[in-house]
């Protein structure tokens, strides 16, 4: 069996994916990712989107360690202040080239926006599992395969009630699937953009020689 990410982390990691559980915000960070640097005039326009939602949506994400600032005379230019955010676009592209069969999103290093229509499902999908506990049962599951309940209970450390109605909720969004094997319903993770995400965080992790800079 896989270990798990330290607590302190993945409550990091849920936190992260929280703040760009948000259409706008995973699309402002993803034309960072794909742009660079650039100034609050530049994104609005590439985006298409009022002014002022983009500067509320980069004063957030900058309070959140996501974004940085630095100042060009008078502008001031935001960039994704750390890996980790950017690395998730990586696996997002490779997640949709997969979908679509677009090989060129499978390409390493390959940087693009991805149309805004996936963008946005992917943001609500996030939503729907940036949870600390559900994350960690996506993660017992993503690591060790079909399980019950007792198992899940006993791998994250969560009491009963709260797993039963996290999986209820994971299950009724697509994200695990159920089955009775005898007396016992067996969970299962399903391929998406949930489990991406888990893998990517722990992708991340695991490359760090230092553990401190996730």
């Amino acid at each position: 069996m896989g270990q798990q990410l330290p607590t302190e982390i993945m409550k990091k990691a849920v936190k992260g994916i929280s703040y760009i559980a948000h259409p706008l915000r995973l699309r402002i960070l993803e034309y960072l990712d794909v742009n660079g640097s650039s100034s609050v005039s530049a994104i609005t326009k590439a985006l298409d989107q009022e002014q002022i939602a983009v500067s509320q949506s980069l004063r957030k994400m900058r309070d959140a360690d996501l974004v940085k600032t630095k100042r060009h005379g008078i502008f001031i230019y935001y960039d994704i202040c750390e890996e980790y955010p950017a690395s998730i676009f990586i696996c997002l592209r490779k997640l949709y080239g997969f979908m679509t069969d677009d090989y060129q999103y499978l390409q390493n290093g390959y940087k693009a926006m991805l149309p805004s229509d996936y963008t946005m499902m992917t943001a609500n999908r996030i939503k729907l599992f940036a949870n600390y506990d559900k994350m960690r049962i996506l993660e017992y599951l993503s690591l060790n395969g079909p399980q019950n309940v007792s198992d899940i209970i006993d791998g994250i450390g969560c009491e009963q009630i709260k797993v039963s109605q996290y999986l209820k909720r994971l299950r009724d969004d697509g994200f695990v699937t159920a089955s009775r094997q005898g007396r016992f319903i067996i969970y299962n993770i399903t391929k998406g953009v949930h489990k991406t995400c888990i893998e990517c965080i722990r992708k991340r992790y695991n490359s760090l020689a230092d553990k401190s800079l996730f």
